[in-house]
């Protein structure tokens, strides 16, 4: 038997308590099944041409390290712009026509985010914008900037953090 369908033999023996696993920290069952499937992308490319003495245990410490991950970055992101209309801004997409008392309600915080979005650097921007109006996951934007997919994450915060500031003073100098 190869040393691939070990791995896979026991990937398929344990994915269902895998994706248990990640489900408790994450607490989303399927975003935990697309963490599994991550992880075994990463266990696969890893163990290539190698033994792995304890495949298992590295299998759970890849699903673990994926889950802790996806938990602090929504509480990252929930921190940044909960309760703020910055969401509503950043979803309006541009074939989307408001109507117009949304148009008129909103004009003035779409300016603050556009000018915001102005003043950022380049690759911050492109992050930002693949990610909040594109819908690209982190490793697509890292993929195309060229960068890791924690500093495509540092980018799209830092992004979203000036977006927000702008708007917090344009509230508070009404």
């Amino acid at each position: 038997m190869s040393q691939n369908t070990t791995e896979l033999n026991l990937f398929v023996a344990h994915r269902s308590a895998l994706i248990d696993y990640a489900s408790r920290i994450t607490g989303n069952r399927a975003q935990a099944e697309d963490l599994v499937q991550e992880a075994w992308l990463r266990f696969n490319q890893a163990s290539q041409g190698r033994f792995l003495d304890d495949a298992k245990g590295y299998l759970y410490r890849i699903v673990r390290n994926l889950a802790m991950d996806t938990r602090r970055r929504a509480l990252r992101e929930s921190r940044l712009i909960a309760a703020d209309i910055f969401d509503q801004v950043a979803e309006t997409h541009a074939d989307e026509m408001p109507n117009p008392e949304t148009f008129v309600l909103y004009q003035n915080e779409y300016q603050c985010v556009m000018k915001a979005m102005e003043g950022l650097p380049e690759r911050t921007r492109i992050a930002f914008e693949m990610h909040r109006f594109g819908g690209a996951k982190l490793r697509e934007i890292a993929e195309f900037l060229n960068i890791s997919t924690s500093l495509a994450q540092v980018l799209v915060t830092e992004a979203a953090e000036s977006c927000k500031d702008h708007l917090f003073r344009l509230r508070r100098s009404r």
